[in-house]
């Protein structure tokens, strides 16, 4: 009961690590029209986890069995990759802010070896530290396996998204749990596709995501950090 209590806590929406500065490109997808409704909405949080299981999620998985091996060399060249493939200033900014954040929250919380480590790598410049590498370090450490790790990373990004969609468009709190329930319909599949898939085969194909993210570094009036 402590370990699905804790696993709540820290897929809650609300944890203060300052995802609520980011809409994942939604701001630039409404902007420029490729979202207009509750189902051209769905259709891009579909995407958003598509590319999320295919970049992030792998780097989730290697980390989380790196840190069970204790392997911190393995942990920074996981963090290191996943950075580098990340298209743009503000996605980088997006992973590394939010995840330093996630590892300073949790170590005031909790004892945490590994995730101390990581914390003094990051400010020691010598790894970048993206969200994805400090969830898999502080769940392994508390019990929580892989798959359920997977599962609360990519809730998170589509709980990320939504909550933007209620301050940037007409959408109510019914259509984006609606929303939340039919994303999350794919999370197994998603997780079987990149389950045995090595570090270097982590990429995505999203060149739409790619230009918004491009265009919401020019755009002269937003309201998110990305």
């Amino acid at each position: 009961m402590v370990h699905l209590a804790r696993l709540l806590q820290f897929s809650d929406s609300t944890l203060p690590i300052g995802s609520f500065a980011f809409s994942n490109g939604l701001e630039s997808a409404l902007q420029t029209g490729i979202v207009r409704d509750p189902d051209s909405l769905l259709a891009y949080v579909e995407l958003i986890l598509r590319q999320s299981a295919r970049m992030d999620g792998i780097a989730l998985l290697h980390a989380h069995r790196a840190a069970l091996a204790g392997d911190d060399g393995a942990i920074v060249e996981i963090d290191r990759e996943l950075y580098c493939r990340r298209v743009g200033e503000e996605q980088q900014m997006m992973l590394t802010r939010v995840g330093k954040k996630f590892a300073e929250l949790v170590l005031k919380i909790m004892p945490s070896p590994g995730l101390a480590r990581w914390l003094d790598a990051i400010r020691a410049e010598q790894t970048p530290g993206c969200l994805p590498v400090g969830q898999a370090l502080a769940l392994a450490h508390m019990g929580v396996d892989e798959i359920e790790a997977f599962v609360m990373h990519q809730y998170g990004i589509a709980s990320m998204i939504l909550s933007a969609a209620l301050r940037l468009m007409r959408i109510d709190h019914l259509d984006t749990q609606r929303i939340l329930s039919t994303a999350q319909g794919r999370v197994a599949d998603d997780y079987q596709a990149v389950r045995d898939l090595a570090l270097d085969e982590m990429a995505s194909f999203a060149p739409v995501f790619d230009v918004l993210v491009a265009h919401h570094t020019t755009t002269h009036v937003r309201l998110f950090m990305n």
